[in-house]
């Protein structure tokens, strides 16, 4: 499984971005998907989660009311809608999914991150 993350980069606090990741795998549409960050000098941290229908959506308290998961399962993509962006958002950003299909939360492989920045 290979999964490729895209759409980063510098942007100014209070505006968008949106994220990409696209999967490699049969059946994308069988997978939950999540996205997770990790800020310079901290751990990874939770970000946002879709199930593999894509009708039910989790988020990290942080983001609530500021970020959008959706997926486009023809498309095996997942994207992360950014908006009103903090400084504090700053961080690499990576995809996950798990192995078992039907499942949410066993978060088993992780795409090679994409790096948002934003200047205050």
């Amino acid at each position: 499984v290979q999964l490729q993350a895209s759409g980063g980069g510098l942007v100014q606090a209070g505006g968008s971005l949106r994220l990409s990741c696209v999967a490699s795998r049969r059946s994308f549409r069988k997978y939950a998907m999540g996205w997770f960050r990790q800020a310079l000098g901290k751990e990874r941290e939770f970000v946002a989660g879709i199930n593999w229908v894509g009708d039910s959506t989790y988020y990290a308290e942080s983001v609530k009311g500021r970020f959008t998961i959706s997926r486009d399962n023809a498309k095996s993509t997942v994207y992360l809608q950014m908006n009103s962006l903090k400084p504090e958002d700053m961080a690499v950003y990576y995809c996950a999914t798990p192995a078992t299909e039907y499942t949410y939360g066993r978060w088993n492989y992780w795409g090679q991150g994409t790096l948002v920045t934003v200047s205050s």
